[in-house]
C-alpha cells in the first residue's frame, strides 16, 4: 500500500503536457477512485488505505483534495518529493491513465455518478448537498468484479 498523495503525484507526473492535456483536482479525484478500483479488483488489497468519500461532484480523498485544492479548476504542475510506486501498482495506474485518463474531468464525473458506489453511498442526499460518507473499499470491489464479470460473459457469448 501507498500513501494516496503519492498515487496523485504518480499521475500528476505522468500527464502529456507535450499534447496539451491538463490534470486538474477533479480529474485527478476521478482517476484515484478508477485506481482503487482496479487495483482492489486485480489484486484483492487496496492501493492506499485513506477512505474515499461521495462529495457532490464524485468520489474524493480527502487529503488529496486538501493537498491540491488551491489549484481550483486550473492544472496541476508537476509535483516533486513524491515516493515511489511498487511495479504492480505502477502497471494499474498506467492502465487507467490509458483508459480514463483522456476523458474530460466533468466526463469522469459523469461516469462516477451513474456507478453504484458513489449512488449508494448518497442514497437520500441532495445532488448539490455536502456529504462526506466513506464509499466503503468492498462496495467498490464488488462492483467492479460484477462490472468486470459482466463484461467477460458478454464478449465470451460473442
Amino acid at each position: 500500500m501507498t500513501n494516496p498523495i503519492n498515487v496523485a503525484a504518480w499521475f500528476i507526473n505522468h500527464v502529456d503536457r507535450d499534447s496539451g492535456d491538463s490534470m486538474t483536482p477533479l480529474k485527478l479525484q476521478k482517476l484515484l477512485y478508477y485506481a482503487q478500483a482496479w487495483h482492489l479488483l486485480a489484486f484483492d488489497e487496496p492501493l492506499f488505505q485513506e477512505e474515499m468519500q461521495a462529495w457532490a461532484h464524485g468520489p474524493v480523498v480527502p487529503s488529496v483534495y486538501h493537498e491540491f485544492k488551491t489549484y481550483g479548476f486550473n492544472s496541476i504542475p508537476e509535483y516533486n518529493g513524491a515516493e515511489e510506486i511498487d511495479e504492480e501498482s505502477e502497471r494499474i495506474l498506467s492502465q487507467v491513465a490509458d483508459i480514463y485518463g483522456e476523458f474530460s474531468a466533468k466526463r469522469l464525473e459523469a461516469m462516477t455518478h451513474m456507478e453504484d458506489p458513489w449512488k449508494d453511498a448518497r442514497r437520500g442526499i441532495a445532488p448539490e448537498a455536502r456529504c462526506d460518507a466513506v464509499i466503503p473499499k468492498d462496495t467498490i470491489k464488488a462492483y467492479f468484479q460484477r462490472t468486470y464479470g459482466e463484461m467477460t460473459d458478454e464478449q465470451n457469448a460473442a
